[in-house]
């Protein structure tokens, strides 16, 4: 682990902007321990390992993480991904159980660090703060209602479909129009639920009906209302 080498980071600012700690009073932000800034990770690094003790949340302040379970085949599931202003570990934290799940940096990374105790008393002092928090894990909670109703009822073209469009709502294009996360087929066929071999070819189907255009790890999404059709999503 190595402190960032690009510019400098408003650690409060953000937090108080961007981050579920907005409710937060100027005294109780003065208690989060922010004075030498976030930790940087690097492609490839672990912050912490499912089945490991954490005390304390991790607030993302740049990157994009990957929050995944292993499974007993050893295969990873991925259960989403967290990018800046999410925050990582707080039903651990709040519960006192050990990690239910592993995160590993995609895009290299800087993550904040905030103690499990004051966290609980942020809970219990602050009611907007602890509202926040609430509605945070009812929104996971869905996801993960929806996620286990796919896997049953969808096809895999269907859910990649799905995985493709959501992909983009979350983190956007670049400058060429081409998804800003950059993920391997291995990991795109985890979040699907799927083997590498079926996400390649379904890929290669999709490019081919000009639904989405490939330049290795890069995907641009041409057709977003056809995918929308497949992965039958209703909004």
């Amino acid at each position: 682990m190595i402190k960032p080498a690009n510019e400098p980071i408003d650690l409060r600012d953000f937090l108080q902007k961007k981050t579920v700690f907005k409710h937060l009073t100027e005294s109780e932000i003065d208690l989060i321990p922010i004075e030498d800034g976030p930790d940087s990770f690097k492609r490839g690094e672990f912050i912490y390992e499912e089945g490991h003790r954490i005390n304390g949340f991790y607030c993302v302040v740049r990157g994009i993480i990957k929050i995944f379970k292993t499974g007993f085949d050893g295969k990873d599931m991925i259960i989403r991904f967290a990018k800046p202003g999410d925050i990582m570990g707080f039903r651990s934290t709040i519960t006192g159980e050990l990690a239910c799940t592993s995160t590993k940096i995609i895009e290299d990374a800087a993550v904040c660090f905030i103690p499990g105790e004051l966290v609980k008393s942020f809970v219990k002092s602050n009611g907007e703060f602890a509202m926040d928090l609430l509605e945070l894990a009812c929104n996971e909670l869905g996801d993960a209602n929806d996620y286990i109703t796919d896997i049953a009822q969808k096809t895999v073209r269907e859910r990649l479909a799905e995985v493709l469009i959501h992909l983009k709502w979350s983190f956007n294009l670049d400058s060429e129009n081409f998804l800003q996360i950059s993920l391997t087929r291995e990991e795109l066929a985890n979040l699907v639920g799927t083997a590498t071999e079926s996400v390649i070819r379904l890929l290669s189907e999709f490019k081919q009906d000009k639904l989405i255009e490939l330049h290795g790890r890069k995907i641009k999404i041409l057709d977003e209302a056809k995918l929308i059709k497949i992965g039958n999503m209703h909004y």
